[in-house]
């Protein structure tokens, strides 16, 4: 039997297919490489180039697969500008999950896990626990709040059986370090290859829980062997909190640069954000945690070896009132 890993060459799910390869599964990476990288797919996957929007394909792949899991990672996780292309960011990050849900149920899937976000929350729940009830003020974490209350309608309606993750401020090797909207850790080390000022919102003075790719992928992985996951809601992630300052000082000690930051007119969004994970450690025992200086230090020696990247301006904004002016730039 295969597995399914949508987002299959992008950050998290590159490194998702890699644990399954690992575990010894059959693995099948699809991903529409508007975000992810063909390199970043292991030669061992079966890789497909194609959109979870494309309700005709996911029909063939479930039919010609038979996947026996789903580890759903294909989204566009830019929740500021989320915002702004409201219709993109539904018919990817919602319908496209609704048509993997909806053959799921129609073949069999045994489980099917979704990576969702702590955008789920909204403002002021901190720390953010699962036991809260989401109040998101972005489009995105609208969108990944409705899949996760779909998988719940589609267990009590179908019996598909799902585990979803919240995780928060991933970063490490694989990261699109040249989307300028999206992945602070990404845009910081690809501005300092490219001799740019760092570019902050605000004051720098935002928190956040940044954490390393590789003390959240394996885990995600085991869940299928924990009989304990299925059907639940894990926040995982780092418990560390640092301000974006922080972050930024940190990044440019491992560049061997002075810091040289350029502070933008603040936009709209939680200023603070963290979460317990005391849910994931009851069921999966005690997590990795990797100092954020380590984890940098790792992610930055990869970077070093792609080398700066082009940032892609977003052509399709669908409300300009209130976009930040330098994304309007």
């Amino acid at each position: 039997m295969s597995v399914l890993v949508t987002g299959g060459a992008g950050f998290i799910g590159s490194h998702i297919v890699n644990d399954l390869l690992e575990a010894g599964e059959k693995v099948v990476a699809l991903d529409d490489l508007s975000g992810g990288f063909r390199e970043n797919v292991n030669p061992r996957a079966t890789f497909v180039e194609g959109s979870i929007t494309d309700a005709a394909l996911i029909e063939r792949l479930f039919r010609e697969h038979r996947f026996a899991h789903v580890f759903h990672l294909a989204a566009y996780a830019a929740e500021g500008l989320s915002h702004f292309i409201k219709r993109f960011n539904y018919e990817n990050n919602l319908i496209g999950s609704v048509n993997l849900i909806n053959a799921s149920v129609n073949y069999e899937v045994k489980c099917f896990v979704f990576t969702s976000s702590i955008a789920v929350y909204g403002p002021g729940q901190l720390p953010m626990k699962e036991a809260m009830t989401p109040t998101p003020e972005d489009s995105y974490g609208i969108a990944k709040y409705a899949v996760e209350q779909e998988l719940k309608a589609s267990h009590h309606m179908f019996g598909l059986n799902s585990i979803v993750f919240r995780p928060h401020n991933v970063y490490g090797e694989y990261q699109n370090i040249g989307d300028k909207y999206r992945n602070v850790v990404g845009i910081f080390m690809n501005q300092i290859m490219q001799g740019k000022p760092l570019t902050v919102f605000g004051d720098g003075e935002q928190t956040r829980a940044f954490s390393y790719i590789r003390d959240i992928a394996p885990v995600m992985v085991r869940a299928l062997t924990v009989p304990a996951a299925y059907n639940q809601v894990f926040n995982i992630g780092a418990d560390d909190v640092f301000t974006v300052n922080e972050l930024a000082r940190t990044v440019c000690e491992e560049f061997g640069v002075k810091p040289d930051i350029r502070h933008l007119e603040a936009r709209k969004e939680v200023v603070h954000a963290y979460s317990d994970h005391s849910r994931v450690r009851e069921v999966f025992g005690t997590q990795p945690k990797t100092p954020l200086k380590e984890g940098i230090r790792r992610m930055a020696a990869w970077a070093k070896t792609v080398g700066a990247r082009q940032s892609k301006k977003f052509d399709n904004i669908e409300v300009r009132k209130n976009l930040p002016k330098s994304w309007a730039e």
